[in-house]
């Protein structure tokens, strides 16, 4: 296993001091115990030490002298710092002071964000190393991690859950006995229990995960982080049950992850649904235009919260502090879904994030681009009136008592990763970024789309950015549908995407994608544009969504009402008019893109009617949840007419 490498960074233009100290503090690392692999490089200027900073990624910690620039010092030295913080908000900072004359000048520093200070005239180097060594080492510390491994090492017999017992159970079976070696051998011994003290609780957090909590939040700029194992699904229902109770009105994007739409339901909220921008030649969603959010904050007043996704499923993130500010003002909290952002924090390529923004909630899935298991997800706290027991509350309410502790250890070990290498790994995507665009469009058939050719009409002059690590590929110069565009990348040349529109695909390049995979891709694509350069079929386009109609009962109250089915087709195979006007009573949503086209308690009406039944005959592979067959014929719940009478909206 490759060892890590810890580069300290020393700022200073005493030439003077700058030599030995170097010699003595390498010294000291080559002497003592240096397990995270600490060296120690000078630079002479400000724009040396930034030029270092931006392009290696292993440097760990800086150290700046406050007498740097000599007559501008303080302003030169306080402008590295601010800059170094600014680009890289994980580093360790110091300040080097020259004695008794900048020690009295500390108190100008205490605004400053610092780790901690050294005076240029000590010379015990060693002290330096131990200090500095031992910085880093808290901050790569995984207390649960930790104290999960170091549990298993003990083999203590089990007489608690899981049934498997450590994987006993499985080892000799041989029924079983190939998951068990396929699987591993610590993925059984780590699989534990609430039973084990030493692990902690998750729904009541007193020590080593109360500690790796803490250590999240610090690393993504929240005042409090708290893990999920139920997914960002799951924290996102955890907070709106948190911040709301029935009838409190929530603003939403349309565009939100049917979990948002579900926590409506669970929360009795009653929601003001805002149209998410679309591009329809390519089938792709975009935000919700800042002119719709502003003017629906200024319609609705009373508004107790407000959530929008950002960055989408295509990478489109708003242009969030404007959009902040003005809910802040209204006196609205703002929750960020960041589901697909999570690894925003650590390059100044991605940031800003919604917590930088202001944010009073953001929800992530650390597994979609960080390194975690699966279902593996955070939930950031920025919130100054945060209820933390109502929240947690609520998050026992949806929590298993029986964690998957395995996923709690990601947790912890991707965020040390995200901090220690987090800014060099991103590095490497974005390069391995612009090699695939610039690859994809030397096709000659397929085009890696560019932020203009994604963005929405409504939405070209809102600050939309584009998170370059979602890559949407023009397909429809190949002559391949998209299924068959998959079936073949996927059956010829073992490629795997992550999803697709009528005309498009899209690859997600995280800190996992490597330059084999890069050029091996490339080479598919390569070897298919050289077969398939045709002139494109013929495709059916999926149907624009239907705009949002008329809320007319209570989501929550049309979801739990008793309802009737009611076929989408009458006995002549064509719309059902019965269908028209009345209510539905399930969220119906097509897979992909995910949108839904109904709310419960929305008004149905001919054009949504109209856009389910396209969106069935364009794409027999769509899935339609909440959608209810009775045979071959497709049904859904609606209201009775005296149900949607009672439930009325007044």
């Amino acid at each position: 296993m490759p060892k890590p490498v810890s580069r300290i960074l020393l700022v200073t233009d005493d030439r003077h001091w700058t030599k030995p100290a170097c010699i003595r503090l390498s010294a000291a690392a080559r002497a003592l115990d240096n397990p995270l692999g600490i060296q120690f490089v000078a630079v002479a200027d400000s724009t040396q030490a930034l030029d270092l900073m931006v392009n290696d990624g292993d440097v760990q910690a800086v150290l700046i002298d406050a007498a740097l620039g000599h007559g501008a010092a303080a302003q030169d030295a306080r402008t590295l710092v601010r800059a170094v913080r600014a680009h890289r908000p994980e580093l360790d900072v110091y300040l080097l002071v020259q004695g008794s004359r900048d020690e009295a000048q500390l108190a100008h520093w205490l605004n400053e964000p610092l780790t901690g200070h050294f005076h240029l005239q000590e010379s015990d180097y060693r002290g330096w190393f131990r200090i500095l060594h031992a910085q880093l080492t808290q901050r790569a510390r995984t207390p649960f991690y930790d104290a999960l491994k170091a549990y298993v090492a003990m083999a203590k017999d089990a007489w608690h859950t899981p049934g498997h017992s450590g994987g006993d159970s499985l080892r000799a079976s041989p029924w079983a006995g190939d998951f068990h070696d396929f699987m591993g051998e610590h993925a059984f011994r780590a699989d534990l229990s609430v039973s084990v003290d030493q692990l902690d609780s998750l729904l009541d957090p007193k020590a080593v995960l109360l500690e790796s909590q803490a250590m999240a939040a610090k690393a993504f700029g929240a005042n409090r982080t708290f893990f999920a194992t139920n997914g960002t699904s799951t924290a996102n229902k955890v907070i709106f049950q948190t911040l709301l109770i029935p009838g409190d009105k929530l603003l939403l994007d349309r565009n939100c992850h049917k979990s948002v739409h579900h926590g409506v339901v669970l929360s009795g909220a009653l929601p003001v649904y805002l149209d998410s921008s679309i591009n329809p030649e390519f089938g792709l969603f975009g935000p919700v235009p800042k002119a719709t959010l502003f003017q629906a904050m200024d319609d609705h007043p009373d508004a107790k919260a407000m959530v929008l996704t950002s960055c989408t499923y295509d990478g489109l993130c708003y242009d969030l502090r404007p959009i902040i500010a003005k809910a802040h003002a209204k006196g609205i909290k703002v929750i960020i879904d960041e589901a697909w952002f999570g690894h925003a924090r650590f390059h100044p390529a991605f940031r800003p994030t919604a917590l930088e923004c202001g944010a009073d909630y953001a929800t992530q899935s650390t597994h979609k681009v960080l390194s975690a298991f699966s279902q593996a997800s955070m939930i950031h706290v920025n919130d100054p009136a945060f209820d933390e027991h109502a929240f947690r509350e609520n998050f026992n309410m949806h929590a298993s008592t029986s964690p998957q502790y395995s996923m709690i250890a990601s947790l912890d070990v991707g965020r040390r990763q995200a901090s220690m290498e987090g800014y060099k790994l991103l590095a490497r995507s974005l390069e391995l970024c612009d090699e695939l665009r610039a690859g994809i469009n030397a096709t000659k058939v397929f085009r890696a789309l560019t932020l203009k050719e994604l963005l929405p009409a409504a939405v070209r002059k809102d600050g939309v950015r584009l998170d370059p690590t979602k890559i949407t590929i023009d397909i429809s110069g190949c002559g391949l549908t998209a299924q068959e565009f998959q079936a073949e990348l996927f059956e010829k040349h073992h490629v795997q995407v992550e999803k697709s529109t009528f005309n498009t695909v899209t690859l997600l390049v995280t800190i996992g994608t490597t330059r084999s995979k890069a050029a091996r891709l490339l080479d598919a694509l390569q070897r298919m544009a050289k077969a398939h350069h045709t002139p494109p079929k013929r495709v059916r386009r999926t149907p624009s969504l239907a705009g949002f109609t008329t809320l007319a009962v209570l989501p929550r109250d049309a979801y739990y009402a008793h309802g009737e089915l009611l076929a989408l087709l009458d006995e002549d195979d064509r719309p059902n008019a019965a269908l028209v006007g009345r209510v539905s009573a399930d969220q119906i949503v097509p897979y992909p893109p995910g949108i839904p086209a109904l709310v419960p308690g929305q008004r149905i009406t001919p054009e949504v009617l109209k856009f389910l039944l396209d969106l069935m005959k364009a794409h027999r592979r769509t899935d339609m949840h909440g959608m209810v067959f009775e045979g071959d014929v497709p049904c859904m719940r609606v209201l009775t007419a005296a149900e949607a009478k009672k439930l009325a909206l007044r």
